[in-house]
C-alpha cells in the first residue's frame, strides 16, 4: 500500500527553512562589531533604504548614509536585503500611491499594470512621487529595525557574556 504524504510536511519543511534563514541572519548580525546602537542604526538605515525606489543603488546609498551618520556599514548592507523580488513591487506601489497623495496629485498612471522593469518609461512625475512616498514609508521599517535589532543584540550579548562557553550557534 502506498503511503500518502501529509500536506503539513511540506509546510513544516518551509517553516524549518525560514527558521534557519532567521538564525543565519541573527548570526551575521551578532558577528558585527560595535555597540548595539551602532549596529542597530546601520540596520535601520539599510531597512529605510530598502523601501525606497533606488534598487540598483540600495547598498551604495545605505553604506554612504551609514558612513555619514556614523553607523555600521556592514549592518546597513545587510539591512537592504529587506528588499527582495517579493517585497519590491509592494514597496514601489505603496511608495507611488503615498507620494501622489502627499503631493496632492491625481493618479496619472495605472502603475499596477505597468512593468516595473524600466521606471524611466513611466515618466519623471511617477519617479518623483515614488521617491517621495518611499522616503515617508521607509521611516516605519527603519524605526522598527532599529528597535528590534538593538533589543536582539543587547540580549544576545548579555547572554554571551554570562555564558561564554555555552554560547554557540545552537542557542540562536
Amino acid at each position: 500500500m502506498r503511503k500518502t504524504q501529509s500536506p503539513f510536511i511540506n509546510s513544516k519543511t518551509k517553516l524549518v527553512k525560514v527558521q534557519k534563514k532567521i538564525r543565519q541572519w541573527i548570526k551575521r548580525i551578532m558577528q558585527l562589531h560595535g555597540d548595539p546602537h551602532y549596529v542597530a542604526m546601520g540596520m535601520a538605515i539599510g531597512f529605510f533604504v530598502a523601501v525606497t525606489p533606488t534598487i540598483p543603488f540600495h547598498t551604495f546609498i545605505a553604506v554612504g548614509l551609514a558612513f555619514i551618520l556614523k553607523a555600521s556599514k556592514a549592518a546597513a548592507a545587510i539591512g537592504v536585503w529587506f528588499a527582495n523580488p517579493l517585497t519590491i513591487p509592494i514597496f514601489y506601489l505603496a511608495s507611488y500611491k503615498t507620494g501622489v497623495m502627499l503631493l496632492g496629485w491625481s493618479i496619472a498612471v495605472d502603475v499596477s499594470s505597468e512593468p516595473v522593469s524600466d521606471p524611466m518609461k513611466l515618466g519623471l512625475d511617477v519617479i518623483f512621487a515614488t521617491i517621495v512616498g518611499g522616503i515617508i514609508i521607509g521611516i516605519v521599517p527603519g524605526i522598527a529595525a532599529y528597535v528590534i535589532t538593538r533589543k536582539i543584540i543587547s540580549k544576545l550579548r548579555v547572554r554571551q557574556k554570562s555564558f561564554p562557553n555555552k554560547f554557540c550557534d545552537n542557542q540562536l
